[in-house]
């Protein structure tokens, strides 16, 4: 992961660095720092991979293997995701991407547009990840109310019966 920041929005949004979903990422990015070579870095620092600006988009090449670093990213967002759902939500969650590059080892891709992935802002990073995050609690919250709502109508005599 490149330490130095990416673009002009690295200095900008605080707000959106304090959001919960961002607090989150950046958990999940300094337990990955076994050695402390973040240690001293901000947080707009640390979190300066994630963003892509328009110029940086149209320059990465769509040909060939999929960049480390941006499987990285695709990796540390989903992952903080699923994190926040289950802190939301008391829902134990994990992701499901695992991706490799095309070839390696019988590697697949799902995206050839993964090299790009990443945000023109912090304050988009946010409200990616918080949308995420909303939707699927909300997801989780109805399901409950449904298994609640069938629990009610039927009773442990009821489930005995065939």
């Amino acid at each position: 992961m490149p330490h130095a920041p990416v673009g002009p929005a690295v200095n900008k949004d605080d707000e959106a660095l304090a959001r919960p979903f961002v607090k989150c990422l950046r958990r999940l990015i300094r337990t990955q720092d076994s050695f402390g070579l973040w240690e001293g870095n901000s947080d707009a620092e640390l979190l300066a991979e994630f963003i892509i600006t328009k110029e940086q988009r149209r320059a990465t090449p769509v040909i060939g293997d999929h960049d480390p670093d941006a499987l990285w990213r695709l990796d540390m967002f989903y992952t903080a995701v699923a994190l926040a759902i289950e802190e939301r939500s008391g829902v134990s969650t994990s992701t499901i991407i695992g991706m490799k590059p095309v070839g390696a080892s019988g590697g697949w891709s799902v995206c050839r547009d993964v090299h790009r992935f990443g945000f023109e802002t912090f304050r988009k990073l946010a409200e990616a990840g918080t949308k995420l995050v909303d939707d699927a609690t909300a997801a989780t919250r109805s399901l409950d109310r449904d298994s609640a709502r069938k629990e009610k109508h039927c009773s442990r005599k009821d489930l005995c019966q065939t």
